[in-house]
């Protein structure tokens, strides 16, 4: 039975010593050290000695048992070293390469001239006022002057979630939430995603963004809005920026009139960009309609107020002489790298 353990202990460690995976070296320690494994099976036997042979042979069992064990996680420490090593060698970095340049990112042209308009309009002591792009009916349109009948209110401009919940057209609403929860005097600008059921073309888009206004206080006039207004422009586009007001109608303001800003190209003088006007219309604007003011209780008798709104899309096309208002959207580098 000695000879059968010490040719076990040859054959284990000659074994263990050739294996090259981590399989083979598991199958080596079944094959030896498992139940039904080559040791257990010469013990088993220990039953066939005598008292005197007995320790003996279980003692050297044992030693044979410890040798094998020791063989096989020296075996595992050397594979698990060699993997190890490999894996530097593969990895292994020429620290005196120079390092690849990492792309930082920039501001989307619609954010930049954003934050001009906050710089602007917080600087005339307005504040920013945000709200829901899923809007009531009631504050979209309603609370607006805008009647059940109106055909802003088709469902061939508007996108309707119900008969009662719309994708807001205008950051309009926020005037009407702005003046229930606060009273006069207000200076709120308003920017924000607004949608529209429009077919996408070079100047068209069902989702763009806007930027409304609104002051409320006693005894603001047009001449208030006119030289807000003016400050404005000439903060965006240059002191040397000429506006003018023309006549129009909004259901919310009363009266109304769209601002045009001399021609950034042609400076007044009239061409193809302007259309030979010298004028480019950038927003609409108005004096609050007294309904308007009567819905959130505040009374007419006592204060007035303006309004503006502002297409940021038409504010960055003009400042950037770009002509397609998809360019905006594609996320293409080349296009959003220049700025």
């Amino acid at each position: 039975m000695k000879e059968q353990l010490n040719q076990i202990l040859s054959q284990a460690l000659g074994q263990v010593s050739s294996v090259t995976s981590q399989q083979k070296l598991e199958a080596a320690r079944v094959k030896f050290l498992g139940k039904k494994g080559e040791l257990t099976g010469i013990l088993r036997g220990m039953g066939k000695l005598s008292a005197e042979e007995r320790p003996v042979i279980g003692q050297l069992a044992n030693e044979v048992r410890a040798q094998i064990e020791q063989a096989i996680e020296k075996a595992q420490q050397d594979m698990a070293q060699r993997l190890i090593t490999a894996k530097l060698e593969k990895e292994q970095i020429d620290v005196t390469m120079p390092g690849q340049k990492v792309l930082l990112g920039k501001q989307h042209p619609l954010n930049t001239v954003l934050h001009e308009l906050y710089d602007i309009f917080t600087g005339m002591g307005f504040s920013i006022a945000e709200g829901p792009e899923v809007e009531y009916d009631y504050y979209n349109f309603e609370a607006l002057n805008i009647p059940k009948n109106h055909p802003a209110r088709d469902t061939q401009d508007t996108f309707y979630i119900n008969d009662n919940i719309v994708l807001r057209t205008q950051t309009s609403p926020m005037q009407v939430r702005t003046m229930e929860k606060q009273r006069p005097p207000i200076r709120v600008i308003a920017p924000g995603r607004v949608y529209r059921s429009d077919a996408v073309d070079a100047t068209h888009s069902p989702v763009f963004h806007q930027i409304e206004g609104l002051v409320v206080d006693k005894g603001i006039t047009m001449g208030d809005l006119k030289g807000t207004l003016e400050v404005f422009a000439k903060r965006l586009y240059g002191e040397d920026t000429g506006v003018r007001f023309r006549p129009h109608h909004f259901p919310f303001t009363e009266p109304s009139a769209e601002m045009d800003v001399t021609c950034f190209k042609c400076h007044g003088k009239g061409c193809p960009l302007c259309k030979g006007e010298g004028y480019i219309e950038i927003l609409g604007c108005g004096m609050v309609h007294p309904k308007v003011l009567r819905g959130c209780d505040i009374d007419p008798e006592v204060y007035s107020g303006f309004a503006f709104g502002i297409g940021l899309e038409r504010i960055v096309m003009q400042r950037y002489k770009i002509d397609d208002l998809r360019l905006f959207y594609e996320n293409d580098l080349r296009f959003l790298t220049q700025f």
